[in-house]
C-alpha cells in the first residue's frame, strides 16, 4: 500500500473519480491482504470474527477485483480475483471441518455440492451455517462475470454447475404452474431451514440464470430452471414492496439487467423501489445517526441507484453523501461485508450491464499480451 499512502489518507476523497477509484484499492488491500508480489499464488487472508470466509462478501471482493482490473489495466487484480474464488471454493465448498467438499464437488468441479454461507456458527444455531439461495446467486455472478474477464470458460461453467445443483433443493414443485422457494436450506441440501421465499429470490435467479445461459457452452442448459424463475417472477412482481434499503437496492440492480429489453417486471419493480428508496430519503431514514443504521444495507441503495437509471438523478449527491458519511464509520461494525461493499460502491463498474464490454476487452487484450 505503500504507492496508496495510508489507509485514512487513501479514504480522504472519496467523491471525485480518482479518488473512489484510489479508496477502492485501499479499501480491498486492506480486507484481503496487498497482492505484495505473490502474483499467481496470492490467496487472501481469512476474514475476522473466526468467519475465515464468507460467500456473499466475497462475491462482491471478486467483482471488485474485476472492476480494479479494467479501470487500472493491473494484472494483479485479475490474478487475485482468482485467488479470492480458489479460497472460497476450498472452504465454503467443504464440510465445516475442512475435510470432506459438500455433495458432488471435485477438485475440477468445485460447486457441484453448493456452497456453504460462512457462518460463525454451526447448523441448529438460530444464526447458523447452511445454505442461502441469494448468496448462491451472488457467487454465480461473480464466476460468470470473471469467465468474461479472463476469458476462462471453467468459470462460467462452475457457475453453471452451482445452479445445476442448487436449484432442485431450493424450488418446490419444479415445472409447475407455481413453483416456490426456501429461503434457506442445510449444508448437505437435504432438507429446507427456512421454508419461506427471500422477497428477491426469484428476481435473483432469473437474472443470473440467464446471464449464466449466455455465456454457457450447451444451449439451454438452464432452459428449464429459467422457466421456474420466469413462472414465479410473473407470479411475484406486482405484489413486490419493501422498505429496506439493502432489499430496495437489490432491487434496482436486478431490474437494469432487464429494462432495455423493457420486461413488464422490471419496468414495475423499478419504479416501486426507485419511489420507496425516495420516500424513505424524505423521511430522513438516511439521516438517523449511524448506530440506528448498518452501512452495508445503505452500499445496496447506493449501488442499485448508480447502475439503475430509474432512480433518477437525485440520487448522484445522495451517494456522494453516504459515501462521506460512512467512511467515518467504515470499520465500525466489522471489517469486511462492510468495507467491501462500500468499495462496490465506490467503483460498480463491473455490477453494472453496460460495463459488460469493457470485461470482455480486458479478456481479449490479455491474450493478446499471451500472444
Amino acid at each position: 500500500m505503500a504507492a496508496l499512502g495510508t489507509l485514512s489518507h487513501a479514504l480522504k476523497d472519496v467523491v471525485s473519480p480518482a479518488g473512489r477509484l484510489t479508496a477502492a484499492r485501499a479499501v480491498v488491500d486492506r480486507v484481503y491482504g496487498p497482492a505484495g508480489g505473490h502474483g499467481k499464488d496470492w490467496r487472501p487472508r481469512p476474514l475476522l470474527d473466526n468467519k475465515s470466509r464468507y460467500l456473499w462478501t466475497d462475491a462482491f471482493g471478486v467483482v471488485n477485483y474485476l472492476t480494479l482490473a479494467c479501470e487500472t489495466g493491473e494484472q494483479r487484480y485479475l490474478d487475485q480475483a482468482a485467488g479470492l474464488i480458489d479460497a472460497v471454493h476450498d472452504t465454503l465448498g467443504r464440510d465445516r471441518a475442512g475435510k470432506a467438499r459438500l455433495g458432488n464437488a471435485t477438485v475440477e468441479e468445485p460447486t457441484r455440492g453448493g456452497l456453504r454461507i460462512g457462518k460463525v456458527h454451526g447448523e441448529g444455531h438460530p444464526d447458523g451455517d447452511g445454505q442461502y439461495f441469494h448468496y448462491l446467486t451472488k457467487w454465480a455472478f461473480a464466476l460468470n462475470r470473471m469467465s468474461l474477464a479472463s476469458g476462462e470458460a471453467k468459470y462460467n461453467r462452475w457457475a453453471l454447475q452451482l445452479i445445476e445443483a442448487a436449484h432442485p433443493h431450493f424450488v418446490a414443485g419444479s415445472g409447475s404452474g407455481e413453483p416456490h422457494m426456501w429461503w434457506k436450506i442445510s449444508i448437505d441440501m437435504s432438507h429446507p431451514v427456512v421454508h419461506s421465499e427471500g422477497n428477491l429470490d426469484p428476481f435473483d435467479g432469473l437474472v443470473t440464470y440467464r446471464l449464466v445461459q449466455e455465456a454457457a457452452e450447451q444451449p439451454g442448459a438452464l432452459r428449464r430452471e429459467i422457466a421456474d424463475m420466469e413462472r414465479m417472477v410473473q407470479n411475484k412482481y406486482r405484489r413486490y414492496r419493501s422498505n429496506d434499503p439493502l432489499d430496495l437496492g437489490e432491487a434496482l440492480w436486478l431490474s437494469h439487467w432487464a429494462l432495455p429489453e423493457g420486461e413488464a417486471w422490471a419496468q414495475l419493480v423499478a419504479e416501486r423501489s426507485s419511489a420507496a428508496l425516495d420516500d424513505l430519503w424524505c423521511r430522513g431514514y438516511f439521516r438517523q445517526p449511524e448506530p440506528y443504521r448498518l452501512a452495508f444495507r445503505e452500499f445496496g441503495t447506493t449501488l442499485g441507484a448508480q447502475v439503475n437509471p430509474a432512480a433518477g438523478g437525485q440520487w448522484a449527491e445522495r451517494v456522494d453523501s453516504l459515501h462521506q458519511f460512512w467512511v467515518q464509520h467504515l470499520f465500525t461494525r466489522d471489517a469486511d461485508i462492510t468495507p467491501v461493499m462500500f468499495a462496490a460502491s465506490l467503483a460498480p463498474g463491473a455490477w453494472a450491464r453496460d460495463y459488460t464490454p469493457r470485461l470482455r476487452q480486458l479478456a481479449q487484450r490479455l491474450r493478446g499480451n499471451e500472444q
